[in-house]
């Protein structure tokens, strides 16, 4: 709960940046002198008659407390320095240097007492540790003048006028209730150099912190980030209107940013809350000119806030334009954007230039780095020297030519951003030493298949290998099938079992079989591999298994065809010349994929042709 709002007394003084408030009428200071500068010097002052040492004092206390000096060296060129205290005392009059001394010191004086007042009393109404206070007066300077200039001007008021500065000063403080502010602030996370920072910005009128908060607390924003949105969203927050803040979220609303998202956006972006109204519709329809619609805009503030406010225009509209260098069309920029906002946030000369000259290098053409973009945008969002080159070179060293380096990342661009000591080199290690792969084959295997260096070693592939372990094939096999199909390693252990179980139960086929052609498991079991096997039982002929899913459907019917002609010819010779081989057959004796050899034709073999049954296969391994 916060606090309630410090009320201002009936006679206070002016708020922190007038600090010409210790005139005996409340009015506004009056316009400083000239700065002396060397295009503009300013004229020695004229003989005057001096005015009383009250009026003097409080002229020195305003000139002193307006501005700090900006540090000189000798025979430097004074630019826009305010007026010192000496400069101060020129205007009053030749006055004696031991005069001037004591006015500084009796200033200077008052100022320690005031932040030793402000420090006990915080202390004390705040339970606060002698450390914390101490820690936030050095960081409360503003703060600790306005409460000396205003225990000062309540001199003026009757039931002040016989106090002690100190007693003023202590009323000050606990009349601006800042105490309960600051546990308030406090207990929302906030540090006491950021808690220091908003008493200054609030320049003495405590009640804009507590206004903008409350504010900010029933967009959603949580308390932790409190004094983050109220410190990088500008130092005109604390002056702005509650109807111009929500004005800027009401109209985020109605393009696609839900209410329920403010806090979230705000905390991560809260410049958005010190631009106008202008800025804020020239920032949207940036995004919704490049065809993004509003729930997807909606969607990419929600994920990456600042995309919508840290960034200048001219910033953003010099990445969309080489984003479009690419060959990507204003639309597809858009969807682009949408998906990974955090483009936005890449350097084109610090990161996307040397990685496009990287790629390049590695043989990756444009249309390789559009489909980058297009399949896995964050590539170009990770850093070339630090992720992306260490990778490159392990692919070098277990020896894949740098083509086919190209070549694997164009295809499979997620690779770059799985990382190399968690999960790439694991995945090569266990394929080498759990899965049989050889070293000579590594290389291939990585080549052909990067898919595989994203699988979990745990739930994928050491599941995947002790499930074919399990059917009897041996470690050397298995690292030669892998070799053959990397992809074997990627299905699930639930979709191979029946597919295995319908060749050998079914298909009496022998594991032999599964080891020459390992594709067998990329086939649909229900969509190709019944189907075609019912063709071949029909016709009565039989394929090996590279011959009977390879071909596409035309082929397939072709080959059985072709198969059956064949049949029917040797039958006819059977019958006419008994078991002679017929003249008629292929002279050459190559196998075209039937599994039969025509020369030489023993009974057995005459036989599996006539009834189409492979009578190796009915003998299990």
């Amino acid at each position: 709960m916060l606090p309630p709002c410090p009320q201002p007394r009936p006679a206070a003084a002016a708020p922190l940046h007038v600090f010409a408030s210790l005139h005996h009428h409340r009015q506004p200071p009056q316009p400083l002198p000239h700065h002396r500068t060397q295009s503009n010097p300013v004229a020695p002052p004229p003989v005057h008659t001096v005015p009383p040492i009250i009026q003097d004092r409080a002229k020195l206390v305003e000139l002193s407390l307006s501005l700090r000096r900006t540090p000189q060296y000798p025979g430097s060129i004074s630019t826009s320095v305010p007026p010192s205290p000496h400069d101060a005392w020129r205007l009053l009059g030749d006055q004696d240097d031991e005069e001037e001394e004591v006015i500084m010191r009796a200033l200077e004086a008052r100022r320690k007492a005031a932040t030793e007042i402000f420090k006990e009393t915080v202390r004390k109404d705040g339970k606060f540790g002698i450390t914390y206070t101490t820690n936030l007066a050095g960081r409360v300077p503003g703060f600790i003048d306005y409460v000396m200039i205003e225990a000062a001007a309540l001199k003026r008021l009757p039931e002040f006028a016989e106090s002690s500065y100190e007693s003023r000063a202590k009323a000050v403080v606990r009349d601006s209730r800042v105490t309960p502010l600051i546990r308030w602030l406090k207990h929302n996370s906030l540090s006491y150099p950021q808690i220091g920072k908003l008493i200054c910005m609030s320049k003495g009128n405590l009640e804009r912190i507590t206004r903008v908060a409350e504010w900010l607390k029933s967009i959603h924003v949580k308390g932790r980030f409190l004094g983050v949105a109220l410190l990088r969203s500008g130092d005109n927050i604390l002056e702005r209107s509650i109807d111009e803040l929500e004005e800027i979220v009401g109209y985020l609303e109605s393009h696609g940013v839900r209410r329920e998202w403010m806090g979230y956006v705000m905390s991560r972006c809260p410049e958005l809350l010190c631009y106008s109204m202008e800025e804020v519709r020239s920032r949207v329809g940036f995004y919704l000119d490049m065809g993004m619609n509003e729930k997807d805009f909606g969607t990419m503030i929600y994920d990456y806030p600042k995309a919508l406010g840290y960034y200048t225009l001219e910033e953003m509209n010099q990445k969309v334009n080489y984003l479009k260098e690419f060959g990507l069309s204003t639309d597809s920029v858009g969807k682009l954007l949408a998906f990974k906002p955090q483009l936005m946030a890449c350097s084109i000369e610090d990161r996307w230039k040397p990685l496009v000259k990287y790629l390049y290098y590695l043989g990756i053409n444009r249309d390789g780095m559009r489909r980058m973009l297009v399949i896995k945008p964050m590539v170009f969002c990770v850093d070339l020297e630090t992720v992306i080159a260490p990778k490159v070179r392990f692919f070098q060293d277990i020896g894949i030519r740098n083509d086919a380096i190209g070549n694997m990342l164009a295809k499979f661009p997620p690779l770059l951003t799985y990382s190399l000591y968690k999960k790439i080199r694991p995945v090569v290690i266990f394929l080498m030493t759990k899965a049989g792969v050889s070293k000579q084959d590594i290389a291939k295997v990585v080549a052909s298949g990067p898919e595989l260096l994203g699988c979990s070693i745990v739930h994928k592939l050491d599941l995947n290998v002790k499930y074919f372990l399990s059917l009897g094939i041996r470690l050397p096999q298995l690292g030669e099938m892998i070799a053959d199909f990397p992809m074997l390693l990627r299905y699930n252990v639930e979709l191979l079992r029946p597919k295995y179980q319908y060749l050998r139960r079914t298909m009496v086929r022998p594991l032999r079989d599964v080891i020459e052609f390992p594709r067998f498991f990329s086939y649909s079991l229900e969509g190709r591999i019944i189907p075609r096997h019912k063709v071949m039982v029909e016709n009565r002929v039989n394929f090996k298994l590279r011959y009977m899913l390879t071909p596409t459907d035309e082929e397939f019917d072709q080959r059985v065809k072709a198969a059956v002609e064949r049949r029917q010819q040797f039958e006819t010779g059977v019958s006419s010349h008994g078991l002679q081989s017929p003249q008629t057959t292929d002279e050459r004796g190559v196998d075209d994929g039937t599994g039969l050899s025509h020369h030489d034709l023993a009974s057995s073999e005459t036989l599996e042709t006539a009834t189409g049954t492979d009578f190796e296969s009915c003998t299990f391994n």
